[in-house]
């Protein structure tokens, strides 16, 4: 029986050593979650046996157990980096089998989808408006999330606010207006528009005094034409404020043929709210528009809560999906794949689905990594302990074989 009772405890000792020895050797894993050794001791005891005088018969291995403790974050400079802030995993399709991960190691594959090192790609929720800013997805429905890469699509000057102030004081032209002339307009001012095909197009607002105190006539014209696309007459109060524009809505039209390449009628509303007559020096306190001309891909951003933005060379940004998280009520239930990977078990529960930052699940920071949460000294520590351990049921052994070596020769 002692020869057992050490062979168990040398077991013990063993198994200890080899799972400290794993996570010595993952402790520059990405992701990896150390695991402890769990034992407990065995006690055999027949039928109608006295407790108090039973001896026990030794130890064995119960479990090996994840520890789900929180590695620190690395910083890096690749933007496709992902590390989870929190609870959750990332959730991957591997050839159509889904299995999880911490390690957030992505970059993009040749056809634009976001993967790891081990071609598995990684899952999100598709945005349902496309090619915008807007930040509602499909929550229904889980897929690979993929980058753009071609170029974002233009947009038409829809709308053009100009918020200026008119000197009160300036005196009517003595000639009608001629945009070619500048003596027959008081102040001008120009700005950018898009066509709908984005090809940016000069827009000059020029202003001629009336013949009444209040009264004013915006004109629009656009690149080297000679006549306005568009004419609105202002009128003021005694204080100064914009009392009337007309017509309204203040709606310039430049025609197809006009525009000389092929698009689409450009169609805009002047807005003139806030425009004053003050008695100061004529200024241009905003005049901007809503359109802009198309772009190329320059980079990707995704924030704490996985949302996926491409930016573009026009100064605009799209949403291409958001990151999706899955998290497990017992995650020490879960299989153990390698390579950094997981699969969920009946002992893991229910998975729960859901975006970084909601319910319990955690948020992301891009551009970093999760180390692994492996505490070298303490493995150290724990490497001594098993070491003792082996040493001590080694001896445990040795000294039974003494004993029963002279048993056997007592005479």
């Amino acid at each position: 029986m002692p020869f057992n009772i050490g062979l168990s405890g040398l077991n013990a000792a063993q198994a200890d050593l080899q799972t400290t020895g794993n996570n010595v050797s993952n402790s520059g894993t990405t992701g990896f979650k150390r695991s402890r050794a769990e034992f407990g001791d065995v006690f055999a005891q027949s039928f109608g046996g006295i407790s108090q005088t039973a001896i026990g018969s030794g130890t064995r291995l119960q479990a090996v157990t994840q520890q789900f403790s929180q590695g620190r974050t690395e910083f890096t400079e690749n933007g496709l980096d992902l590390a989870i802030d929190g609870e959750g995993f990332f959730v991957l399709n591997d050839q159509g089998s889904t299995v999880y991960t911490r390690a957030g190691e992505f970059q993009v594959n040749r056809d634009g989808f976001l993967e790891n090192n081990q071609g598995q790609q990684l899952q999100g929720y598709p945005p349902q408006n496309p090619n915008t800013t807007d930040p509602d997805f499909n929550t229904g429905q889980l897929g690979d999330i993929r980058l753009q890469t071609g170029d974002a699509p233009p947009q038409a000057t829809s709308q053009i606010e100009a918020l200026v102030n008119l000197r009160s004081d300036a005196e009517a032209p003595e000639d009608d207006f001629d945009l070619t002339d500048p003596d027959t307009y008081n102040f001008s001012s120009s700005l950018t528009v898009y066509d709908s095909l984005g090809t940016a197009r000069d827009a000059t607002v020029y202003f001629v005094k009336g013949d009444g105190n209040r009264e004013w006539t915006a004109h629009v014209g656009l690149d080297d034409g000679t006549d306005p696309y568009g004419s609105f007459d202002l009128e003021f109060d005694g204080s100064g404020a914009l009392s009337s524009v007309d017509p309204e809505p203040a709606q310039v039209t430049v025609p197809t043929a006009a525009l000389g390449n092929g698009a689409e009628p450009l169609v805009f509303e002047m807005d003139f709210d806030g425009t004053t007559q003050y008695g100061g020096d004529f200024s241009v306190n905003d005049l901007n528009q809503d359109g802009f001309a198309s772009g190329r891909l320059t980079g990707v951003d995704i924030d704490s809560s996985g949302v996926v933005f491409a930016r573009f060379t026009n100064g605009q940004s799209s949403v291409l999906g958001q990151v999706a998280m899955a998290n497990f009520r017992n995650p020490q239930g879960l299989e153990q794949l390698g390579n950094n990977n997981w699969a969920e078990t009946f002992a893991a529960g229910d998975r729960q689905l859901g975006a970084p930052g909601t319910s319990n699940l955690g948020t992301i920071q891009a551009g970093a990594l999760e180390a692994s949460n492996v505490d070298i000294a303490q493995e150290l520590v724990n490497l001594i302990t098993a070491q003792r351990n082996f040493q001590a049921n080694a001896q445990t052994i040795s000294t039974a074989d003494q004993v029963t070596q002279t048993i056997i020769n007592i005479r």
